[in-house]
């Protein structure tokens, strides 16, 4: 009689090892994209570090290190965390987060209150437009980005308010009824940003993208891109006038496009202010022309650059998209321009480190 055999089974242990004996770097892939991204970002905020110095006090307890709350936050944008709550929530038990951030295996991590204050008060839009900058002087950016050739436009980014906190300037009051969530009926009413402020968010403005869209509070986001590559290259935020692209977009050629540099744009900017403005900057405005009264001729429309602008000029769309969807900002959750500000830059400085990471090739481990 053949003894039985028993099943190979591995056992179901409850038991806990009470020590671990592989460290954190080795538990994260050598192939992984975020290795490369991380050498990229700690480049940047050792460049950073004097910065960092002139932001805190010499007297009082050691805050929680910058370096480390910008990684946090560039995770945040990376994947599409929603809150700060479950942000640090995924750095305590997640261990790719960890690494990234720079915690240790068994260090503590910080409250999301905490996080949420220091981030605030670290992160504002000087900081973030520095570290976006920051990126643009990588050895690695010249390469792929071009100097001469850039598109501009504008979104409308919801603001953290709703219609019913968009009252009367001379002393209007919410609805109230007693409930959380009161009935509010605006049939009839004629509500302007000249009459209505949101007390929610004063900053924000009654918005609309076209005649046919409902209108929301709102305020705007305007980009740079250059067309090698379609990597972000200035940004700006405002409120929503009227006008505020073509001012926005004649403030971020001013900063970035030099002299006989090309820029092209939608048929928005086919306005003397905007044409005139451009030229005036001696950049040549490539701009899609309306059916009738537009401001550029046969002078400009003749050349084959132009023709070609106004091919690339599309792909300024992808980073919005991209800003809205995997970025989280189709509506900020914060108040006020300057702190939405920040966060876009911070949403773009991201846009453009994986974009590079996309064209070197990070994604499909070939950089290690």
């Amino acid at each position: 009689m053949q003894p039985q055999l028993k099943p190979m089974r591995g056992l179901d242990l409850k038991q806990d090892e009470l020590f671990s004996y592989t460290t954190l770097e080795q538990r994260i892939p050598s192939d992984h994209p975020l290795r490369p991204l991380r050498k990229l970002v700690d480049t940047v905020l050792a460049s950073m570090d004097q910065d960092f110095d002139g932001l805190y006090s010499t007297r009082g307890r050691a805050s929680i290190a910058p370096e480390r709350l910008l990684r946090a936050s560039l995770l945040q944008v990376i994947y599409t965390v929603r809150s700060e709550r479950q942000l640090v929530e995924q750095i305590d038990f997640n261990l790719l987060f960890r690494w990234f951030v720079g915690l240790s295996m068994d260090e503590p991590v910080w409250d999301h209150s905490t996080f949420s204050q220091n981030r605030d008060r670290l992160f504002n839009q000087e900081v973030a437009r520095l570290f976006f900058q920051r990126i643009k002087s990588l050895e690695q950016w010249p390469g792929y980005a071009s100097d001469e050739h850039f598109s501009v436009d504008g979104t409308l980014i919801d603001a953290w308010a709703s219609h019913k906190s968009f009252v009367r300037k001379d002393g209007g009051e919410p609805p109230k009824d007693g409930t959380r969530n009161p009935y509010a009926d605006f049939k009839g009413e004629k509500r302007s940003n000249a009459t209505h402020r949101s007390k929610t968010d004063p900053e924000a403005r009654l918005a609309r993208k076209n005649k046919g869209d409902a209108s929301r509070l709102a305020h705007m986001a305007h980009t740079m891109i250059e067309h090698r590559s379609g990597l972000i290259v200035d940004v700006e935020c405002t409120e929503f006038n009227g006008h505020a692209e073509v001012e926005a977009a004649l403030a971020m050629l001013e900063r970035t496009a030099k002299p006989g540099s090309t820029v092209g744009a939608d048929k928005n900017y086919d306005q003397q202010a905007f044409v005139q403005g451009a030229r005036k900057l001696k950049v040549t405005p490539h701009v899609a022309q309306k059916a009738k009264s537009s401001a550029i001729d046969g002078r400009t429309t003749r050349h084959e650059g132009y023709t070609t602008s106004l091919k690339i000029r599309k792909r300024i769309e992808e980073g919005f998209g991209w800003l809205k969807t995997v970025g989280g900002l189709r509506k900020t959750k914060l108040i006020g321009r300057a702190k939405l500000s920040a966060q876009l830059l911070l949403g773009f400085s991201v846009y453009n480190l994986i974009r590079l990471g996309s064209l070197s090739g990070w994604w499909r481990g070939s950089h290690v």
